[in-house]
C-alpha cells in the first residue's frame, strides 16, 4: 500500500489541500474510510451553505467533530455561537460505504483498488498543531513531520505565501524525505516551497502561470516554464495551479495503479481521464460562444477510430468544416494541434494495452494506430519515458507487490 504525506501548513488554500484528499482518499470511489483528520469551520463562511462546493463534496468521511448548523456549536463545544464546526461527512441518508448520491441514484459500484493509498494529512510548523487553510478552515491531524518524512509521495500543496520563505520544519522534512527515496510533488505554488529545498535547482519546473516570473526570479537556479500542466522527473513533480492539482493526481494514480484506475477516479470527479503535461495551462482565446461548435462529438468520434490512419483532413471533414478552420477551433479548445491530440490518446491507449491485455507490441501498435512495432516503441519510449516491454514489465511487478 503505497503512502501518500499532504504536507498542511497555516496559511494554505483551501482547494489544493481538497484535492489530494479526494483523490487519494478511498471516498473517491464511495467506500468510505476515514483519513484520520477532522474538519473545523470558521465564523460566517459560505462554504457548504449554497457558495461553492461544500466539505461534504469534497472530503466524504473524514472526521468525528459534529455540528449543530442552527447554533453554530459542536458537539462539546463551548466557544460560542458563530462558529460552525463540522466534520466532512456525507449528507442526507449516506452512511459509509454507501455508493448512492444524494438522489438514490448509484453513483459507482466499484471499491478502491486493492492496496489503495494511505493518505496522511501532516501538519507542519502550525501554531496550535492545527494547519489553517486560510482563516476559515483547520485540519485537525495526528500526522506531522515524522509521518510526511517516511511516506512514499510526498505532496506540498499551494503556498500560504510566496515572497515568504516556507516553514524551515518543513523544508527539511521534504529534504530528508527525498534522501529516503521518496516522489515529491508540488501543486501550484508549492513549487516555492520545492525551489526553498534545492530540489529543482538545474531542473525544469512549473506553478500557476501567475507566479511564473516570480518564481524565477526568487530562485533563478530553476529553469521555470509556464506553459505546462505539470513536470514529471520521476522523483520531483511540479504541477500548474488550480484544476491542473487534479491532473498531476491523476497521473499519480496512473503511475501507481494504472490507466484503468485512473480513469474510474477521473469519472467520479467529472474529469478529463487524461491530460498531457506539456498541454497549455490556460488558453487565452474565448470559447466559443455557440454549444454546437464545441469538439465534444468530434473527440468522441475521432477516439473511437485510433487504429484507423486518421488525418486532419478526415477529422475536419467530420467535422463539416475546412482543415484550417479545425486546426484553429482544436487550438482553441486544447491548446494542442489535432495531431498531438490524436498521438496522446494512441499512447493513452497503448498504455492500457499493455496494462490489461497479453497482446504483442506488434498488435497494441496496430490497435493504437502507430503501425508498428518500431514506431510505438520510439513514440512510447519518448512519451512515458520506458519501451512498451519495461512499462509492461513494470506495471504487472507493481500490481504483484
Amino acid at each position: 500500500m503505497p503512502s501518500i504525506a499532504v504536507a498542511a501548513t497555516d496559511g494554505m488554500p483551501f482547494f489544493e489541500l481538497a484535492i489530494p484528499c479526494h483523490v487519494f482518499g478511498t471516498d473517491v470511489f464511495g467506500s468510505g474510510g476515514a483519513l484520520g483528520w477532522s474538519a473545523d469551520f470558521g465564523p460566517g463562511e459560505a462554504l457548504g451553505r449554497g457558495g461553492g462546493f461544500g466539505p461534504e463534496e469534497a472530503f466524504g468521511p473524514v472526521g468525528v467533530v459534529t455540528a449543530d448548523s442552527a447554533t453554530g456549536r459542536g458537539a462539546g463545544d463551548h466557544r460560542g455561537v458563530g462558529r460552525s464546526r463540522r466534520a466532512a461527512a456525507p449528507t442526507g441518508s449516506a452512511r459509509p460505504g454507501d455508493s448512492r448520491g444524494p438522489d438514490g441514484a448509484e453513483w459507482n459500484r466499484r471499491t478502491a483498488p486493492e492496496g489503495w493509498y494511505d493518505l496522511r494529512v501532516c501538519a507542519i510548523d502550525t501554531a496550535e498543531g492545527d494547519a489553517r487553510a486560510r482563516s476559515w478552515f483547520r485540519a485537525r491531524t495526528p500526522y506531522g513531520a515524522d509521518d510526511l518524512v517516511t511516506a512514499d509521495t510526498v505532496l506540498v500543496p499551494a503556498s500560504a505565501d510566496v515572497y515568504g520563505d516556507p516553514p524551515r520544519e518543513l523544508v527539511d522534512a521534504l529534504r530528508e524525505a527525498h534522501r529516503r527515496g521518496a516522489r515529491v510533488v508540488s501543486l501550484c505554488s508549492g513549487a516555492f516551497t520545492l525551489a526553498a529545498t534545492g530540489l529543482l535547482d538545474g531542473r525544469t519546473a512549473t506553478t500557476h502561470w501567475g507566479y511564473a516570473r516570480l518564481l524565477g526570479e526568487r530562485y533563478p537556479a530553476v529553469r521555470v516554464d509556464p506553459s505546462v500542466l505539470y513536470v514529471d522527473h520521476g522523483d520531483v513533480i511540479t504541477g500548474a495551479g488550480a484544476t491542473a492539482s487534479i491532473d498531476v493526481c491523476l497521473h499519480l494514480v496512473r503511475q501507481d495503479f494504472g490507466v484503468e484506475a485512473a480513469n474510474a477516479v477521473a469519472r467520479r470527479l467529472v474529469a478529463p481521464a487524461h491530460r498531457p503535461g506539456g498541454q497549455a495551462q490556460f488558453i487565452q482565446a474565448p470559447l466559443p460562444e455557440r454549444t454546437d461548435d464545441s469538439l465534444a462529438p468530434l473527440l468522441h468520434w475521432a477516439a473511437q477510430r485510433l487504429a484507423e490512419p486518421l488525418t486532419v483532413a478526415d477529422l475536419a471533414r467530420q467535422a463539416h468544416t475546412s482543415p484550417r478552420t479545425l486546426i484553429r477551433r482544436f487550438h482553441a479548445a486544447t491548446g494542442t494541434t489535432p495531431m498531438q491530440w490524436l498521438q496522446a490518446q494512441r499512447i493513452a491507449r497503448a498504455r492500457e494495452l499493455l496494462e490489461a491485455s497479453d497482446a504483442s507490441v506488434d498488435r497494441v501498435a496496430e490497435l493504437c494506430g502507430l503501425g508498428t512495432a518500431a514506431n510505438l516503441r520510439r513514440r512510447f519510449t519518448k512519451a512515458v519515458g520506458v519501451p512498451p516491454n519495461d512499462y509492461r514489465r513494470t506495471f504487472r511487478a507493481r500490481r504483484v507487490a
